[in-house]
Formats: C-alpha cells, structure tokens, sequence
C-alpha cells in the first residue's frame, strides 16, 4: 500500500478485510473519498465499544477524507441481528429520533466540525427507507439477492443452527443496509462502507447491489472486532456498559475504566483509542519500565478526547487522592441522601444494594464478610451497622470503597 491514510489504518490495527484493497489504495492516492459508517440507535448513548469506528472517522478527517455518519433511524425500526442470539426490543419512531438526538453530541466532542471539506455529514436512513413502496422494493431490489446466499452469513446462520427463532423483518435487515450503501453512493458518491468485522457479510451484499444495479465499483472495508486479553467483552465495565454520553457514565469513570486496562492490551489500546504516533507508542513500549505509567497515558488521552483535557486532569488528581493517599477525590461518583434518611440512621446493606454499588444484599453481606468494604477507609466488618449523621464530616459527606477500585461519594443534602 502507498496511500498513508489506509497505511495509518493498517499501522493501528484497524485494518482487517477489504474488497479490493490495492484499487482502494490507487483511488485513495488519486483523490479525497467519501465514506460511510452506520450507527445503531437503540439507546440513548453509544458506548465504548463503538469508540474505534469514531476513531476510523476521525482518522479519515486527518487525512483529508470526507466522512458519512448513519444514524439508523430506518434500521433501528427492524434491528441488525448480527451478533444478536435473540430479537431486539423494538423501539418507536419517537424513541429512535430522541435517541439520535443524544447520540449526536458525542460526534460533536470527538471529531472536527469545522473544516468544511472533512465535516461529517450525517444521515439518517429513515428518510428513504420510509418512502419504499414494498413491491417496487421487492421487483427493483429484492430481486438481486438470493436466499441461498443470504442463508450463508454468519448473522443468520449463526441464529438458526443454534435454533433460535429470526424474524422475517430480521432477515431483511441486510437487504436494507445494502440498500443504504446504494443510495449514499448515488446521492453524495459514497465510495466506501466501513464496519465491525461482523458486518463483513452486509457490506459485501451492498457493494454487489450497486455494482448489479448502477454497474459501478464500490468497496467495503471492515475493522477486527476486538478480544480483550481477558477474554471480557470489549466495553463492559463492572457497572455495566461503558456509555460515551457523560450523564449515562461520568468522566471520572470513564477515566477509571482506562486505568484499568489489562497490561496485555495496553499496547493496542494506544493505538486503537488515542492519537499517539504509532513510532512513539512503541518506543514507550520498548522504553517504560511502569506499565501503570502507560495506563495513565491511556486513560488521559482517552478522556481529554471525549470530555476535554481539564475533565481527564480532574480525574487524574482525584485517582491519585483516593488510591496514593487514601483521600476523598471530589470526582468520585456521587451518591446523595436526604438529611432526614440519614438522622433516623441506614443499615450498611441497605445503602450498598439500593444504591447499585452491590446488586443485593447477599452480594454486600459477602463483601463485608470478605473485608472488602470500607467506610472513610476504614474496614466494616458488622453487617449490621448503621450509618447516622455521625459517621459524615463537616461536609457532610463520607467516603465508601469496594476493594481498590470502586469509591463513592455520600452526600447528604
């Protein structure tokens, strides 16, 4: 390859399939493409596991390209079975255009919205899908797929030899992303689809649409869907999903979540999750004898780029607060409580488990059995203990760990 954004891409690690990678790389040399990626809008965030598609998008800014954002307004209506061993929760119109709406203030953190040549366009496929008469559709588009072939990607038969049910309308989901390629080809010269490697199978399917219908070259690319090295899927944390949307998952936390990456991927995750020149990433691999050092490095720059560099430094201060001095880190994750809760005092299980820091009561109950909770670092060992306002400090507020990496904040109001 001659063209430095693919090389950049493959440099990374997010270079796994392509449908013709040398004419991608001649065209790439030859002018500034335009491309898409699609997003899913099933809830009101996107999480971290589609941070390396934005980051794709983000490259593709630095080299000139000119992105396409999807927002599946349409799609979302019908739901992707890819990777899903059962149907999705279907969701209103209503709910989907809110959701995009939310979705779109991430886009808005990370990318460049000024340059007027490489801003991202957004789309939303409702806009055309609404339109469709069903029998044009079936004559018209339909006609160039055949059951055989549909029956052979992984989306579909992954579902049907472990015998759970796929809808009809989920079968059709990637006639309608081929469908979508297609039209952003057509209307804005879209040459290039990007997409998880689960994808691979749709995306092809609209490369040969278009080449069938328009009898015009397309490609498709797709990305490794990333394995951590403990064997966790990428973008779960001990709360749950790792959301992008501060509300959903606040800044400490998500600084915390980089923190804590496994000294195994700490080398790729610079290069997926920040702009550090891949030279200089594995320099500080060959050259740093604390990898804890390089968690920071990952967790600072992965937070400066979503909530802005005085959010990761705050992070930062507070991590080192709470974990090196055993101090209160005024960025922890807040829990606040009623004054008049507090006066008539609260048993130690009932604040863990109502308050999502343990699911139950028997989690919590093994935990202090386990001498992994404390109170304002001190270890609980009575299951029975009530905290009343006099466990607070002037401020009113008292501190609560769960082993070494979870610590909040009690605030009485």
């Amino acid at each position: 390859m001659k063209n430095a954004f693919l090389l950049e891409m493959q440099s990374r690690g997010y270079l796994n399939q392509c449908t013709n990678l040398d004419r991608l790389d001649d065209i790439c040399n030859k002018q500034k493409i335009t491309a898409y990626i699609g997003f899913d809008c099933t809830a009101s965030s996107l999480h971290v596991g589609s941070l390396l598609q934005i980051m794709i998008i983000k490259l593709m800014q630095k080299h000139g390209h000119r992105p396409i954002i999807l927002l599946g307004g349409g799609t979302t209506l019908i739901g992707d079975p890819s990777g899903k061993d059962s149907t999705r929760k279907i969701l209103t119109q209503k709910d989907i255009q809110k959701n995009i709406k939310s979705i779109k203030k991430v886009f808005s953190k990370i990318l460049n919205m000024s340059n007027k040549k490489t801003k991202p366009i957004f789309v939303d496929n409702f806009n055309w899908l609404q339109k469709l008469n069903y029998i044009d559709f079936l004559r018209n588009v339909g006609s160039h797929f055949t059951i055989n072939k549909m029956l052979t990607f992984d989306s579909v038969k992954l579902r049907l030899e472990r015998e759970q049910s796929l809808s009809y309308m989920e079968f059709n989901y990637m006639i309608l992303q081929a469908y979508d390629f297609y039209q952003l080809f057509k209307k804005n010269n879209c040459l290039l689809q990007i997409g998880g490697s689960d994808q691979w199978g749709n995306i092809v399917n609209g490369v040969e649409l278009i080449r069938r219908m328009l009898q015009k070259e397309a490609y498709g690319l797709t990305t490794p869907l990333i394995t951590l090295a403990s064997g966790a899927k990428m973008g779960k944390s001990e709360k749950g999903a790792v959301w992008l949307n501060e509300n959903l998952f606040s800044s400490y936390e998500y600084w915390q979540f980089w923190r804590n990456t496994d000294d195994r991927d700490i080398e790729n995750f610079l290069k997926f999750f920040t702009e550090i020149k891949v030279s200089k990433i594995e320099e500080l691999m060959r050259s740093e004898k604390n990898i804890n050092n390089l968690k920071i490095l990952l967790a600072n720059e992965a937070t400066k780029m979503l909530h802005g560099p005085l959010s990761a430094k705050k992070a930062e201060s507070t991590a080192k607060k709470t974990f090196e001095s055993g101090g209160f880190g005024k960025d922890l994750p807040e829990i606040k409580l009623k004054e008049s809760h507090v006066t008539k005092g609260i048993n130690i299980l009932e604040l863990l488990s109502s308050n999502n820091i343990m699911t139950s009561k028997s989690e919590a109950r093994r935990a202090i059995k386990n001498r992994a909770i404390r109170i304002n670092n001190l270890i609980i060992s009575d299951e029975k203990k009530v905290l009343d306002i006099t466990d607070f400090n002037n401020e009113k507020i008292l501190k609560i760990s769960f082993g070494k990496k979870k610590h909040y904040l009690i605030k009485i109001i």
